[in-house]
């Protein structure tokens, strides 16, 4: 019997800007599965270098502190109005939710994703915590390195103008003064630096459902895949 004959496995992936984030945090609470941010974990790793003094080049010291370490995802916790969380992590007994979010973090895990051994433990990682409960799980290599067997595959994508002009719009919204130009420019390259890069290139499998979201909003894109999910579950059930 398959792993997913025990728990649904929801794969979501797609380029920059294109909604993968809140439309899976959204889903996962509608249906009541785990969300797993999976850069949320490279974030973890690059706070784990930070605080030991670990520069983000050392490879290996990096994966050490990751293979000694116990790190849990749950779902946003508390008074999410209040507190806004995306995701609650969970490391070495640690709320680390909030130290993670920092620009030091940030630029840290896009340092430490581009490390060949720092994906693969973490990859493990991800797909132990998809054998043991429902999950939502979305990044950048889901569909075809983190869960290849999942039961619903998503290439969640937009047109470059539309996923330029949101991510313009989260960047008014924080403050950030750039040109819509600017961030199409952006946007555009970093679509390129995805699905060039040597490991584990951005794509769209053969298998996935490609779910273009440039005229419809996030509650629509929720709305469509939770419709295919309950369809899924059903016809799961009679064959279990």
């Amino acid at each position: 019997m398959s792993k997913s004959s025990y728990f649904f496995q929801i794969a979501i992936d797609g380029p920059v800007a294109a909604g993968k984030g809140t439309a899976s945090r959204l889903l996962a609470e509608k249906i009541n599965f785990l969300y797993v941010d999976t850069g949320a974990m490279y974030r973890a790793a690059a706070l784990l270098a930070i605080e030991n003094h670990v520069d983000f080049s050392q490879e290996d010291k990096i994966v050490d502190l990751i293979a000694k370490s116990d790190l849990e995802m749950r779902n946003p916790e508390g008074n999410k109005e209040m507190d806004g969380r995306l995701t609650t992590l969970i490391l070495n007994g640690k709320d680390v939710s909030w130290a993670i979010r920092t620009t030091q973090c940030s630029d840290g895990a896009s340092k430490v994703a581009t490390l060949a051994k720092v994906r693969q433990i973490l990859v493990e990682k991800q797909k132990k915590i998809a054998e043991t409960t429902n999950v939502v799980m979305e990044g950048r290599d889901i569909t075809f390195k983190v869960l290849p067997e999942a039961d619903l595959k998503i290439f969640l994508t937009a047109d470059l103008t539309i996923r330029a002009q949101r991510r313009h719009l989260q960047y008014l919204t924080k403050g950030v003064d750039k040109t819509l130009e600017e961030v199409i420019a952006e946007v555009q390259e970093r679509d390129e630096r995805d699905m060039n890069r040597q490991i584990d290139p951005l794509h769209a499998t053969a298998d996935s459902w490609i779910l273009d979201s440039s005229q419809l909003n996030i509650e629509e894109v929720v709305a469509l895949i939770a419709d295919k999910v309950e369809v899924m579950i059903k016809e799961k059930a009679k064959h279990s």
